[in-house]
């Protein structure tokens, strides 16, 4: 398997870049906060901010979001290895009612309904094929073990001997002895490509690359020199009327409709476009890893998407592919979503006087989702790299601000199909600490604490409505055994 790498960024250039490259990268965004970090670095060096090179800042802000992703994931790899209680796997496609079942399906003719359909022609929103099948009163083979075996035996971040490799840009456009970042505004973007006009600039690209197994941290900056078209103010005003200057450093892109008025480049062109990859090839070698160990696309393939031919609701824009995304053919006759499995967080939260389960966190499933529009559980694809309980732990905080330091698993609770499994890790709120859960992503209508009892009313996820009334009585034995922790 390749080694993983987490693009400590939500830019679309960068990801395409890599993605174009052989590697697809996980996206982690590390919501720093650049003036502070600056301000911060400049404090410790016994210096000003404004006395900063641009190399020194965006090497400085590579660095603090290369820092911050490690620290997320870094708390994800604790709470998944302080886990305690028992893992639950149960063996569906076992059971003799299922086989039964499907053997009479087989044998029958003409009976196969949406799931024989291609690929794209299925509304994996409203299609059959798409949601889990309903096991409710089947009687399950199922076998118990200790959760700390399968910490300690299973793959994933504590037990990686490299990677995953996490990196993180920043870019800063030098002009005349001016540093600039994203204008974020027509009117700083107007006076910005002004100046630009018929100018020669220099672009810097600050990289940091953390290697998670062992904490080894290297950093390096790419610079270019690039030569601006003497362009018009129409010109200027119908391209600031695209939308694209106003959030990239210097107001303007190499790939996108900037590119027409840059007449030439002396230098690295990638770093020009937010992530060098030589530079990052370097990077990866000093921390022992080969630039080819990256690789998990294979050459030509295009990025998987769902193309709107009825009018149907699609998933945003910005939701992008991810090491793990994917459908897979179950043995169960559906599709099931993650390649290397999926996983999600059942976080309840216990009255302090009696220890009793009171709510629970639930996620109002987005209309474009498989079964969307039903509520379950936040939680999605295993990524590459990570245990079934550091992917649920990682989803549950990007799509519902559920902070793993805040947290304490408990159990839980894995349905195997064969070729892909779902597990549900059980969670409690640690003793005085709150979990504030909101919708981080657009996979969600509404995150929210919903009283325990209110569960079964609401208009269920096939598979938790099919799995609620064991998952209740699972976290009431739970709050019974933590009784007082």
């Amino acid at each position: 398997m390749s080694v993983p790498l987490i693009l400590a960024s939500k830019s679309k250039p960068r990801r395409d870049v890599l993605y174009a490259a052989g590697v697809c990268p996980t996206i982690r965004v590390s919501h720093v906060d650049e003036p502070a970090a600056l301000e911060a670095a400049a404090v410790a060096a016994g210096t000003t901010v404004d006395a900063l090179t641009v190399e020194q800042r965006v090497t400085i802000l590579a660095s603090a979001k290369a820092q911050a992703v490690h620290r997320a994931y870094r708390d994800v790899a604790a709470t998944a290895a302080a886990a305690t209680g028992e893992r639950v796997i149960a063996y569906p496609m076992r059971a003799e009612a299922v086989i039964a079942e499907d053997e009479a399906r087989e044998a029958a003719v003409g009976t196969s309904s949406d799931a024989s359909a291609a690929d794209g022609d299925i509304d994996y929103s409203k299609a059959v094929v798409a949601s889990t099948r309903d096991f409710s009163g089947i009687d399950m083979p199922t076998v118990t073990e200790p959760i700390s075996n399968v910490v300690a035996l299973q793959p994933g971040l504590t037990r990686a001997e490299v990677g995953p490799l996490i990196v993180g840009c920043d870019s800063m456009f030098l002009l005349d002895g001016e540093c600039y970042g994203k204008p974020h505004s027509a009117d700083v973007a107007r006076e910005r490509l002004r100046r630009m006009r018929g100018a020669t600039g220099e672009l810097w690209t600050g990289h940091c690359v953390v290697d998670f197994a062992s904490g080894r941290v290297v950093r390096g900056a790419s610079h270019a020199l690039v030569h601006f078209a003497d362009y018009s103010d129409r010109d200027i005003e119908r391209y600031i009327a695209t939308g694209e200057p106003l959030e990239v450093a210097g107001s303007f892109t190499l790939e996108g409709f900037g590119g027409a008025f840059i007449d030439g480049i002396e230098g690295d062109p990638h770093g020009i476009i937010g992530i060098s990859l030589p530079l990052l090839r370097r990077l990866t070698a000093e921390l022992g890893v080969d630039w080819t160990d990256l690789w998990n696309v294979a050459r030509g393939e295009s990025l998987p998407g769902v193309l709107d031919k009825d009018g149907k609701e699609l998933p945003p824009a910005e939701n992008v592919h991810q090491p793990g995304d994917g459908w897979v053919d179950c043995a169960c006759g559906r599709k099931h979503w993650g390649t290397n499995g999926a996983s999600g967080v059942l976080l309840a939260r216990r009255d302090a006087a009696t220890g009793a389960v009171t709510h629970v966190v639930m996620q109002h499933r987005a209309s474009w989702s498989a079964e969307g529009g039903t509520w379950g559980i936040p939680g999605g694809a295993t990524a590459d790299g990570e245990s079934p309980i550091e992917g649920a732990l990682r989803e549950s905080y990007e799509e519902a601000n559920i902070t793993p330091e805040d947290i304490e698993v408990v159990g839980s609770y894995r349905e195997d199909h064969g070729p892909w499994a779902y597990t549900t890790v059980f969670a409690f709120e640690k003793p005085g600490r709150r979990v504030t859960p909101r919708a981080n992503d657009d996979e969600s209508k509404e995150i929210a604490w919903v009283p325990v009892d209110e569960v079964p009313d609401r208009r269920l996820l096939t598979a938790m409505r099919t799995d609620w009334p064991r998952f209740r009585a699972r976290l009431d034995a739970l709050a019974e055994a933590n009784r007082g922790r």
